[in-house]
């Protein structure tokens, strides 16, 4: 199955609102255009949206090989408040391995200001 048919299944992320702008063999793009609902209770992005924002360009990204994988691992840090705008989750590989493999996730607002790091490692399926 093709990454982009794979990613275009993706339900919730569709439901968040989160489109995937660009991807090639071990790295993906995707954005997030902050609306009402992704707010807490604070009026800030909910820790959650951004790691479904970061976990969609992981999965991209660890599926563009044409092998399937899902995560194992995730971790996330957050560093800057977002509450407008449109936020971009890059996907990079570090590790590919037969059945391991792991990747970085920056999240980064308009002008390209660091709001949250992820790290995923995934499992690759035969």
């Amino acid at each position: 199955m093709e990454v982009r048919e794979l990613v275009d299944k993706d339900q919730f992320a569709k439901y968040c609102g989160i489109e995937l702008t660009e991807v090639s063999t071990g790295t993906a793009t995707a954005k997030m255009a902050i609306q009402p609902h992704h707010l807490n209770g604070v009026g800030i992005v909910q820790g959650g949206a951004l790691f479904t924002l970061a976990d969609f360009a992981l999965a991209a990204a660890s599926n563009s090989h044409n092998v399937v994988a899902v995560g194992l691992v995730s971790n996330i840090n957050y560093f800057k408040a977002e509450s407008s705008g449109t936020l971009y989750a890059k996907a990079r590989e570090i590790s590919l391995r037969r059945t391991i493999a792991c990747y970085h996730v920056d999240i980064t607002n308009e002008q390209n200001e660091l709001i949250a790091a992820f790290q995923g490692t995934v499992y690759r399926k035969n």
